[in-house]
């Protein structure tokens, strides 16, 4: 099955996968590292705004590297998942200080490196090498699952090992450093465009006759993942303070935490707590402004900001600073309080 299965896929890629990407039809792993970067948990619609935009800045690796990493989180703002972007600058001072500027050719070097993870390393390996590597983003795993009719269920470890075992063993064999590129890509692609969580396109589909699922009229039981994080929900106040000439008090955000790493409003778990904050002569001009719901991952933000004009000379601990209208745009700020600032 093996074998078939590969080559209908690199077969079909050649003719029906996606080729229109600025990531794709390249092997420069620089590209394809920031494009499957970017990606992850990423839409196509939305990286296809920031990855130009990266490019322009950091045309290089070493572009990258040398950057501050404030300008770099400044350019990601608004793509959320701000680990992976402090990552993206680690990874680059290590490809530039430890391997000379280019990525490593490998996957299980590549997976040394910040903020790459098995399929990420495969990826990348798979495209600009031709490795014979398995990649099982959550694309990819929805495929194999299906086609194989692979119903162990994936919370298990030992279960998600087994099907990189499989995925392993599906990949092409013949003239693998001119196919793997092409089968990586056909595998994303039709996760991407053809085998949807919903109403896949089963007729589109190259491997529909080998299909477990397809068969089965199933394709709503695959993948199997039992175990799912309980969402939470927290309230937050944000001190959205500003000068007559239009300045703002942000904070750089700790690290671990909530947007950590960035500069923003400074937070507090109650409106009490941000009213103690602010000197007392002031207090009786804070005015409450409408709520935002902002949705993570795995919690819902419900943010209550409080706007007061203030003097400069009125806030001063050494945690936060006054940015001009012409300096926090360029910050990296998280996308809800971006939005109040552009507001106004």
């Amino acid at each position: 099955m093996g074998a078939d299965l590969a080559l209908r896929v690199v077969r079909w890629q050649e003719r029906h996968g996606r080729t229109q990407l600025p990531w794709q039809n390249t092997q420069d792993p620089y590209r394809v590292w920031l494009s499957e970067i970017m990606l992850q948990q990423t839409q196509v619609a939305t990286v296809l705004d920031y990855f130009p935009r990266f490019l322009q800045r950091f045309p290089q690796v070493q572009a990258l590297a040398q950057a501050h990493l404030d300008d770099v989180l400044g350019l990601w703002s608004g793509l959320g998942y701000y680990s992976r972007a402090r990552n993206l600058h680690a990874c680059a001072l290590q490809v530039v200080h430890h391997h000379g500027g280019a990525f490593p050719a490998n996957a299980q070097a590549l997976q040394t490196l910040p903020g790459i993870g098995r399929s990420t390393a495969a990826a990348i390996a798979s495209i600009c090498y031709g490795e014979r590597v398995a990649i099982l983003d959550g694309n990819v795993r929805r495929v194999l699952t299906r086609v194989l009719g692979y119903g162990q269920d994936l919370a298990n470890g030992a279960n998600e090992r087994a099907l990189w075992e499989l995925a392993t063993g599906l990949l092409p064999r013949r003239d693998v450093r001119r196919a793997m590129p092409r089968y990586t890509q056909g595998m994303m692609d039709l996760g991407a465009t053809v085998c949807q969580l919903r109403k896949p396109d089963c007729a589109a589909c190259p491997l529909a006759q080998a299909c477990v699922a397809y068969r089965e009229r199933a394709t709503e039981k695959y993948p199997v993942k039992s175990r799912k994080l309980r969402r939470t929900a927290q309230s937050l106040w944000l001190l959205w303070a500003q000068t007559r000439d239009g300045a703002v008090w942000l904070s750089r955000r700790p690290v671990p935490g909530v947007w950590a790493g960035l500069y923003c409003l400074d937070l507090f778990e109650s409106r009490e707590a941000l009213e103690a904050a602010v000197p007392p002569r002031y207090r009786a001009v804070l005015q409450d402004t409408a709520p935002v719901k902002h949705v993570l991952t795995h919690k819902d933000l419900y943010l209550h900001p409080v706007q007061v004009r203030l003097p400069r000379s009125a806030l001063k601990n050494g945690a936060g600073a006054w940015f001009n209208p012409d300096q926090w745009p360029a910050l990296g700020l998280p996308a809800p309080v971006r939005r109040l600032l552009a507001s106004v």
